[in-house]
This record gives structure tokens, sequence and C-alpha cells, in this order.
């Protein structure tokens, strides 16, 4: 079961002040962080992390939720960071624009951009973050 979570983790989902921590917690489900892949992302990804810490809740992984088609040292050092601010393994890292594929062709994008755990087939490039000749998405 998949319950996306648009938002952030401690977005209100109704007008009592739940949140989709609280319906993470009721399921007894891991978290999946979904994170951008630019400046700020390690902050907004390790506050994150210890959020669901402190809920005892599960970070099953993060993702790259909007890859650039051209990434910048900013980019490439976070690709490498992201497992360590999360203390979760990097999962994905899904191209920007994805979103407004057609269903197959999306469908095809998430195969090739999601690690084995969630479905798909990418592995991590070697070395993310150290060497901008590397590609993050492998296909």
């Amino acid at each position: 079961v998949i319950v996306e979570g648009a938002g952030g983790l401690l977005v209100h989902l109704d007008a009592d002040g739940h949140t989709i921590a609280d319906l993470a917690a009721a399921l007894d489900a891991p978290v999946l962080v979904v994170a951008p892949a630019g400046l700020g992302a390690l902050n907004a990804t390790a506050l994150t992390a210890e959020a669901l810490r402190a809920r005892r809740l599960a970070c099953a992984g993060v993702v790259i939720g909007s890859w650039p088609s051209a990434p910048g040292v900013a980019e490439w050092s976070n690709l490498a960071d992201f497992p360590r601010y999360a203390g979760a393994p990097l999962l994905g890292v899904v191209p920007a624009g994805s979103g407004g594929l057609e269903r197959a062709e999306f469908a095809a994008v998430a195969r090739a951009s999601l690690a084995p755990e969630l479905g798909g087939d990418w592995t991590p490039p070697r070395d993310a973050g150290r060497d901008a000749g590397d590609s993050a998405h492998h296909e």
C-alpha cells in the first residue's frame, strides 16, 4: 500500500490537525522521503528524518523526486549525501517532468528510476557526487 503525502510529513490532513506522520503511525507504515535535488534538500531531508525518529517511524529510504536534466554541483553533491542525512538508503532518482508523462511512459521511467526495493531496476551511480560525469539516471 502506498499513501502519498504531498506537501510533507507534518502537513495537516484534516481540521483536527492529523498529519501524514499520524497516518503512517496508524498504519504502522514505513515512510519514503521524496526530496528535491538542489540547495536546501539535505536540510529538509535531515529535518524530516529527525521528525520520523521522534515519532518512532521508520524511514524506508529517499527518492529524489525531480532530478534536473543538467544537474549542478549542489545536486551531484547531494546525491552522495542523502543516505547520511536521512539515515536511510537512496532508492531512486526520478527525472524532472516525469509527472507529466502518459501512464505507460511514466511506468517505464519509474522502473528505470527506482531501486529494486521499490519495484525498479535503478542502482545508484558509483561515487555519486564526486564525478559530475556520472549519470544519476540509468536507462
